[in-house]
């Protein structure tokens, strides 16, 4: 299993994947909008989402476990 987290401080303005769905290294997995930029948060490898911890507006910080992939 492997934790995507959160490179900064943000805001989640989109979610781009479901629980279930398959990804490859590089997908992109959800939106972070930090200091106005919008920031891709990608699967660090291929896997399966087991788990979103997050939903669309919710603010994060830096480390923030996003999404769980297995």
């Amino acid at each position: 299993m492997a934790d995507v987290v959160a490179p900064m401080p943000g805001t989640i303005t989109e979610i781009l994947v479901s629980v279930g769905d398959s990804v490859k290294a590089d997908d992109e997995l959800v939106i972070l909008e930090a200091m106005k930029m919008e920031n891709p948060i990608v699967a660090p490898s291929a896997g399966k989402v087991k788990e979103i911890k997050v939903a669309e507006q919710d603010k994060v910080n830096t480390n923030q476990v996003l999404v769980v992939l297995e």
